[in-house]
């Protein structure tokens, strides 16, 4: 009997990847939360459509083609894909020899962003271009890192049976060591990524068992450090321009206010049933910006109406349900504070996403798990989705 989470043991899956000694071949099939798995494929497709629907027409985007950005959203969501079977087939207990490597990789990247390598797309200078028309955000990947590298520390002495909570020293040390990325990207700026990090810091903290007072003393500094930012004049124009449209709606409804305006016409547009796939007046009129990406939900309430953005809010709640059951049901801290953090990454951004295009948020400029276009993020999540396959399948068997 497990002390921490309550269930007995009685046989355990191997320590080394996910594929290893298992004597059984469909082992690791049976293994797998299919759930999961189904919902973030279903998730990806149904964004697949959403990001056609919205780019199709939008010739100054997709080069002449119409289906320029329906495959290039498929090819993503494939090649997130691979990376997650590479993700289980290692298994994050392998990973985590490798995550000091896997964090000094991920400063650098988000450092050569503030070189001249760095590009601004949409208002944030947050991302490298590559070349041939790619891009990488680094500050996706930043944040399987913190996950992962405060969970190793946090973890460590109490997988060991040395500690039954991290002590001070060690909460401190891992803290100091999201605070250096996330002062990086604070930097760009890209205030979104900062509060996604910190919303993880916190889900990582509480899933811990770290002392109270360091929850309290984060929610404290999250608050100054926001006061601290604004009187420095730290953040852009139009980032402050954002806050002000969410406070006021009607500040400017023609400038700042005009994305957020127009998101809530095209979901109220679109009633209980939808206008239809592709028929759309306000996402065929082009009339929300960016709505391939930070307002792809947009698409989704005016073509496919409640009940297909009621779909898109199922399919996420299916995921974060399951992600919560892993995290209950592994033996080891390491497995609960690695998938507690992608639970508030997930739950945070897809609220966060969703408010914003409802205009109960304010514009962050965050993708929607999954659905919105993008490259980084669709890898990272799927990467995430992998770390959460790996840690159920590699869990003790109760009897």
């Amino acid at each position: 009997m497990n002390a921490r989470t309550g269930f007995s043991v009685s046989r355990y899956a191997p320590e080394r990847g996910a594929f290893a000694k298992l004597t059984a071949r469909d082992s690791v099939v049976r293994r797998l939360d299919w759930p999961i798995l189904l919902s973030a494929l279903a998730l990806s497709l149904l964004g697949a459509l959403l990001v056609w629907s919205a780019t199709r027409g939008r010739t100054e985007l997709n080069q002449g083609d119409p289906y320029y950005f329906l495959f290039r959203h498929v090819l993503n969501t494939g090649i997130g894909l691979v990376l997650m079977i590479g993700t289980v087939w290692l298994g994050h207990r392998t990973l985590r020899g490798a995550v000091p490597v896997l964090y000094g990789i991920s400063i650098v990247l988000i450092l050569a962003v503030l070189t001249p390598l760095g590009a601004t797309i949409n208002g944030a200078h947050a991302w490298i271009v590559i070349g041939g028309g790619f891009s990488l955000q680094p500050s996706e990947f930043v944040k399987i890192t913190i996950i992962l590298i405060m969970a190793m520390l946090l973890a460590a002495k109490v997988d060991a049976g040395d500690q039954l909570h991290p002590d001070h020293g060690t909460v401190a040390k891992a803290l100091g060591l999201a605070a250096v990325p996330m002062g990086i990207v604070m930097l760009m700026p890209d205030l979104g990524s900062v509060m996604v990090m910190a919303v993880i810091v916190l889900g990582v903290l509480l899933a811990s068992g770290a002392s109270n007072r360091w929850v309290l003393g984060l929610i404290g500094a999250g608050v100054g450090g926001a006061v601290l930012v604004t009187a420095l004049g730290m953040l852009d124009e139009y980032q402050i321009n954002r806050f002000a449209a969410f406070a006021n709606p009607e500040l400017d409804p023609a400038g700042v206010g005009y994305n957020t305006n127009q998101a809530r016409i095209a979901i109220g547009s679109g009633g209980l049933y939808g206008a239809g796939l592709f028929k759309g007046h306000q996402t065929s009129g082009q009339f929300v910006p960016e709505q391939q990406t930070d307002f792809i939900y947009t698409v989704a309430g005016e073509e496919l109406g409640f009940l297909g953005a009621g779909l898109i809010l199922v399919l996420l709640g299916v995921i974060l349900w399951r992600a919560c059951r892993i995290a209950r049901e592994t033996t080891e801290l390491y497995g609960t504070v690695v998938a507690a953090g992608i639970i508030a990454w997930f739950a945070f951004q897809s609220f966060e996403n969703i408010g914003m295009n409802l205009g109960i948020m304010p514009v962050a400029g965050l993708p929607l798990p999954f659905v919105s276009y993008g490259g980084s993020s669709m890898f990272a999540v799927w990467v995430a989705i992998g770390l959460l396959q790996s840690i159920r399948v590699q869990r003790p068997m109760t009897a």
